[in-house]
């Protein structure tokens, strides 16, 4: 049996029994129903936009970005690893390898050029991760940069290198006759008794007294010039041209053993000692040009020769005698 509900009626100062049609039971279990669903509307979307609840598919992407998270880090963890080695072989490149072949260092303005001025980042900006896949891709960008840079220079370095290599090959360097196929060092460089005029004049080589007939070598890598007797005085002679401004000459041969053009490297027989041209007795007179001006060849003796022999070179090559020519 249902219990009786009553209400205090004002008017009649008496409680008087509540009653309920049927209307009214519709219309109030109606309102129920309205305000139970709109209260779980509310708060089913206040749960749907706190981190109470979370949605399969907004699980998953959570994970997704905590591993992407974790990926970054590991990423940039790596990338000081590789900052690291770069900036080491920046510092030997300017500090070893650009100072021993004589090249100008890479200044840090010219390895970072180009990320200056301009934000190239402006579309990765506005998410919750924007500091940092920015930070993440501007590391990698600079680096790439400098790796560019770097590559270049160990070209240009590589280039050096070869070049340095083939200079060393090609400056003339040792004796043109063996020292035990001598007879005796004449003459050097310097002012000389001229032996026609016995007149003071400058001789601008040396000559090496040998037997007619000895081998005369080449003093360094390079390419025959001319082997001809078309030069006033030198009779039967040879230039070499050795690249890089050196050029050495051989006079007053006998015959030859090369021809015009021909690749020659040092140590190569290329003619024999003779007594041609503006000459008193079989000798080689030899000099040597450095951009086209005549040096001492006494300076470029160091390949063949020992302390002792060179400065018994030395001694008789200061000593102002008479030429062979």
């Amino acid at each position: 049996m249902s219990k009786v509900k009553y209400y205090f009626d004002s008017d009649t100062l008496s409680y008087r029994p509540i009653t309920f049609t049927n209307k009214k039971r519709v219309s109030s279990f109606v309102l129920f129903l309205l305000s139970s669903f709109l209260f779980g509307l509310f708060t089913l979307l206040f749960l749907l936009n706190s981190d109470w609840l979370n949605t399969p598919s907004e699980i998953a992407q959570k994970r997704a970005i905590q591993n992407y998270e974790l990926q970054f880090d590991i990423l940039n963890k790596k990338l000081s690893q590789v900052e690291a080695v770069v900036t080491n072989m920046q510092e030997r490149d300017n500090n070893l390898y650009r100072v021993y072949f004589e090249a100008s260092p890479i200044p840090e303005a010219q390895r970072l050029a180009g990320f200056g001025g301009i934000n190239r980042y402006k579309d990765l900006e506005g998410y919750e991760n924007s500091d940092l896949i920015i930070n993440t891709s501007k590391r990698i960008d600079i680096l790439t940069k400098q790796a560019v840079v770097q590559s270049r220079s160990l070209d240009e370095i590589e280039q050096l290198a070869q070049n340095k290599a083939a200079l060393i090959n090609a400056i003339p360097s040792i004796q043109p006759i063996k020292n035990e196929n001598l007879t005796r060092m004449a003459s050097g460089y310097g002012y000389r008794k001229d032996p026609f005029t016995k007149k003071r004049r400058f001789h601008w080589g040396m000559d090496f007294t040998a037997k007619k007939g000895t081998p005369i070598y080449a003093t360094g890598n390079g390419v025959i010039k001319r082997a001809d007797n078309r030069s006033s005085g030198y009779g039967n002679h040879i230039r070499l041209d050795h690249g890089f401004g050196y050029v050495s000459l051989y006079a007053h041969l006998n015959k030859y053993n090369v021809r015009r053009g021909q690749s020659v490297k040092r140590g190569d027989i290329i003619g024999y000692v003779g007594n041609t041209g503006r000459s008193v007795g079989p000798h080689l007179h030899y000099e040597i040009f450095k951009d086209n001006k005549r040096i001492n060849p006494l300076n470029f003796y160091y390949g063949n020769l020992s302390q002792k022999e060179f400065n018994a070179l030395l001694t008789i090559a200061e000593q102002e005698n008479q030429s062979m020519d």
